[in-house]
Formats: C-alpha cells, structure tokens, sequence
C-alpha cells in the first residue's frame, strides 16, 4: 500500500487564486542552467548507485518552444539506466495544436504494443500536460508519469511564458472547462517534480492534491535546466524504478535528506 505522510505539500490553487509569475530576480537565475547539465555529467560516478532500469519504455515530451534535442540529455540518462526512451518526434512544442495531443496518444499506444509493456510518460513543462492527458486516456497502457516544472493548476497567466505561449499556439483564453480538466491528476502513480526557485511558472501552478497514487518532490532547479538538473535526475530513476502495483512515495530520509530537505520535513 502507499505510504502516507503526515503533512502536505500545499492545497493547489483555484484557476482564479491570485498568483504572480515569478519575479525578475528568479528569472536571471534561469540562467545556471548550464551549471546544472555540468552538475549531472559530475554525477555520473554518483549514479551509479541508482537502481537498474526494468527495460520498460518511457516516452519523454519537451516544453513549450522545445524539441527533442532539448530532451537528449535526460533519455540519454535513461537510456544508461536501462530504460528504453523515446523522443516526442512532432518537432517543437508550439502548444495544443490540432492533432497534437492526439498524436501523443497514438505513439504511447504504438510503444505499448511494441514492448507489450506499459509506458511511463515523462513531460517537462508544457510537455506535462501532454504526459498527464495522454495517461488520462490511455490508463491501461501507462505505468506512471512524471512531470518537471508543469503548470497543471492555478491561473495559467502565472508565468513568464504566457504571452509566448499564445503568440506561437495560437490560442486565447483558455477554456475555463479545459482548465479544470487538466488540473485533475492520471489515474497511474504521477509524480510533480518543481522548484520554488523556478523562474518560468509559479511553483504553486505545479503542485498535485496528494493522495494513494499522486505526490510532489521539490527539487533546487532552474525551469530550463530542470531536465538536467542531478537532484530530479535521481528522483526520476527512483520514481521510474518503482513497481506500481506497490507503489510507495518517495522516500526523502536518510542522507537523502540532505538534498531533498523539504520532503524530510514533510516524511
């Protein structure tokens, strides 16, 4: 059975609460997002400890204004750990375009028949809530899904790339109906990895209601180089490597409380 926790992340916030995007100051940090990729090939020695990939596939989406080579570096991590990773292959993100997230759909069933394993779903950013709408409608063949900095929840003007978002999807304002259906979780194990030092979206907008199946690790991360960031490199492995028959939260105690200190707290 899941493990329970004493205490929660935070109540998500209603579409209409009054959130601000992230300030200018967190916006210039956005720029240790190389530091954080040269972090992750220092830790290559490191993780080594972490468990074995299983072989099951994991289908991984890019954020918004991203492609695949965006994702390189994180399925190269997972492809070392024993997973078998694929890229999105619909070019960049430009948002809910026709037949987008359909498409979405139509390769994580494809993966699904070709392994004869279910598939995990990992988006970063905007690519999240491809990841967390493609579970909704193909439950039976997802094992979980993780997303990394993905404003599922709260006003969607509570980020930096709002404007952008319209400019290049082509969309107004968004459907207060779509809104509330987005902000419910995958009915498989789904995991919320943000930061509050994320200088693209409010963190509020990325966490999940916890209950059996759905929990939030909060990482110290840039939004760009969330993907690349060594501390949500381990907490991808170790959610990956979880059976989700049995699946347990993540487990923050230990010398693992030293990089992930505010799971501790709430352990």
């Amino acid at each position: 059975m899941p493990s329970k926790r004493n205490k929660k992340t935070a109540d998500p916030l209603p579409p209409s609460a009054s959130i601000e995007a992230p300030n200018f100051w967190l916006m210039l940090m956005e720029g240790r997002a190389p530091w954080e990729y040269a972090a992750s090939l220092a830790a290559i020695p490191f993780m080594r400890k972490l468990p074995s990939g299983d072989g099951h596939p994991v289908l991984v989406f890019p954020g918004l204004g991203a492609n695949d080579y965006s994702t390189a570096p994180l399925r190269s991590f997972l492809e070392s750990l024993g997973y078998v990773a694929y890229p999105w292959e619909q070019g960049f993100n430009f948002g809910p375009r026709e037949g987008v997230l359909e498409r979405c759909q139509s390769e994580a069933d494809a993966i699904f028949k070709r392994h004869q394993r279910a598939v995990s779903l990992i988006g970063w950013s905007l690519g999240g809530i491809y990841a967390r709408e493609t579970a909704k409608a193909l439950a039976p063949q997802t094992r979980s899904v993780i997303t990394l900095g993905t404003p599922f929840t709260g006003n969607m003007k509570a980020t930096n790339a709002w404007r952008f978002y319209q400019m290049v999807s082509h969309q107004g304002e968004t459907d207060p109906q779509l809104i509330e259906q987005i902000r419910i979780a995958p009915p498989v194990p789904t995991t919320s990895i943000y930061s509050r030092t994320d200088g693209v979206v409010a963190w509020q907008c990325s966490i999940n209601v916890e209950g059996p199946i759905t929990e939030n690790i909060e990482v110290s991360a840039s939004h760009i180089g969330m993907g690349m960031n060594p501390l949500a490199h381990f907490a991808i492995a170790d959610r990956l490597a979880q059976d989700p028959k049995a699946w347990k939260r993540f487990d923050a105690t230990g010398a693992r409380r030293w990089f992930y200190p505010a799971e501790a707290k709430r352990a």
